[in-house]
């Protein structure tokens, strides 16, 4: 990985699209500080197309697509994106599966939830579930104390044992029955809503993270990028960031927009 500081001034130049993760990658423990709200936005002002990719519930992208300074949001790892559009005050959905298929799916992973809990002590459905429509998340840190990393490898295994993906991000284990993950559903959204092929088009498209579930992020975008904090997780990563900030989460979130909005004004 590189330093930020290395991303040549041209490839920042050519860059119209920042996606981005949001927990410790916009967030900085759990709080969505003022500079890296004014990061989002200033993005925004400047011309950016702004998409946080997240796997946080529909409950959640319902409130950010509405008022945080973002045109679209995927949600719980690419089970969907929303897009509100301002002037028409319409919400725009467009989900992987069916709701029946949904629907079907939870008694799955409801019984994949009653293993973990039993299972593993120490861990916790994350309080954000009742918002969720397609994944399952285990909270291991965020609400609870740190489990070790021997007993979030427990959790992944049951999911995976009961034929279901698996993801680790920087504080649950989202699990769900589908053939899709961040980047299916982006590549999605990008296509079409604003007419983005990330083959033809990648050198346009950065992409920020810090964790595991980012990886088939990283992996897909050579301009992609890790905030300090994903040095945590890259013994976990087989495809790591192009470029690393100096700063942990918002911090290095509001590093990178900077790049980019200094890059633009030249």
């Amino acid at each position: 990985m590189k330093p930020i500081s290395e991303l040549p001034l041209t490839k920042a130049q050519a860059v119209r699209v920042v996606l981005t993760d949001i927990d410790d990658t916009v967030t900085t423990e759990g709080l969505l500080t003022a500079s890296a709200y004014e990061a989002l936005e200033s993005l925004q002002k400047a011309g950016f197309i702004v998409i946080p990719v997240t796997g946080r519930p529909a409950g959640w992208c319902d409130h950010i697509a509405r008022m945080w300074p973002v045109d679209a949001i995927v949600g719980e790892n690419g089970a969907f994106f929303f897009r509100y559009d301002r002037k028409l005050k319409k919400m725009q959905q467009r989900f992987w599966a069916s709701e029946a298929e949904f629907k079907a799916n939870r008694a799955r992973l409801d019984a994949i939830r009653d293993e973990v809990l039993a299972s593993v002590p120490g861990s916790a459905l994350a309080s954000d579930q009742p918002y969720r429509i397609a994944d399952l998340a285990i909270d291991f840190c965020e609400d609870v104390p740190p489990l070790p990393e021997a007993e979030v490898d427990r959790i992944v295994a049951i999911f995976e044992k009961a034929g279901a993906q698996a993801k680790v991000s920087s504080i649950h284990v989202n699990g769900w029955f589908g053939d899709y993950n961040k980047l299916s559903m982006a590549k999605v959204l990008l296509e079409e809503v604003f007419g983005i092929d990330i083959v033809r088009d990648g050198e346009t498209v950065i992409y920020a993270g810090d964790s595991p579930n980012d990886e088939p992020m990283f992996a897909a975008f050579p301009l992609s990028v890790g905030v300090a904090n994903v040095h945590e997780f890259v013994h976990r990563l087989k495809a790591t960031p192009t470029y690393v900030t100096k700063g942990h989460s918002g911090e290095g979130f509001s590093e990178l927009a900077s790049v980019l909005l200094k890059a633009k004004k030249v």
